[in-house]
């Protein structure tokens, strides 16, 4: 199995005179997974942003090591799957194109595309316009785009919150999968049910 860790050590975060955590620090292995919980704006997007090689923290360090090597930080956001309720979608583009549009950036050339969003429960949508989307099935498009380049470490940031029940069922799948395949899962979110998906958690105070 590929050997993938990320190692978080006494990471500080703040906002102007807002603080967000001061000495944050866990360990997260590959085939695992880790929910970050806390209330509505204690960092949770926050700390996933900068795992994501996305957001620098003020104080503290992030590595991601994959078989044996560091990770730059530079290059840490082509190397992990991301999704939030942040991250825009065009609402002309079909849920095909941002996928083919990722594909190529990232020389995807030969992506499942249409695989990917069956995976998702978006396959007959595949050409439909993502402004005709509700939230749930946006929210399905975010989750595509970030297994698209079945990446090594998986963050998802509430990835539930607009999901109905299929949804969450779905949600259920893509985390034990991606652990049985021995990708590194960390899920936001302020869910029990969702945190239950996870091995562990760890509390992050508001």
């Amino acid at each position: 199995m590929p050997d993938t860790h990320l190692h978080v050590d006494t990471l500080a975060m703040r906002y102007g005179r807002r603080v967000l955590f001061r000495a944050l620090s866990f360990e997260v292995a590959g085939g695992t997974s880790l929910a970050v919980t806390g209330a509505n704006g204690s960092g949770k997007s926050t700390l996933l942003k900068i795992l994501a090689g996305l957001v620098s923290p003020v104080r503290g360090t992030v590595r991601l090591v994959l078989d044996g090597a560091d990770v730059p930080t530079a290059q840490r956001p082509r190397r992990v799957g991301l999704a939030g309720p942040y991250l825009g979608l065009y609402d002309g583009y079909s849920a095909r194109e941002p996928l083919a549009f990722l594909a190529e950036a990232r020389g995807l050339h030969d992506a499942p595309l249409l695989a990917l969003l069956d995976r998702v429960g978006l396959g007959p949508r595949a050409d439909d316009r993502v402004g005709t989307f509700s939230s749930g099935m946006q929210q399905r498009l975010r989750l595509a785009t970030a297994l698209l380049a079945a990446p090594r470490v998986l963050l998802l940031d509430e990835p539930g919150a607009t999901l109905d029940a299929e949804g969450r069922t779905l949600i259920r799948n893509i985390v034990a999968g991606q652990q049985a395949a021995g990708t590194l899962v960390v899920v936001a979110t302020n869910d029990p049910a969702e945190a239950a998906l996870c091995d562990r958690s760890i509390a992050i105070a508001a």
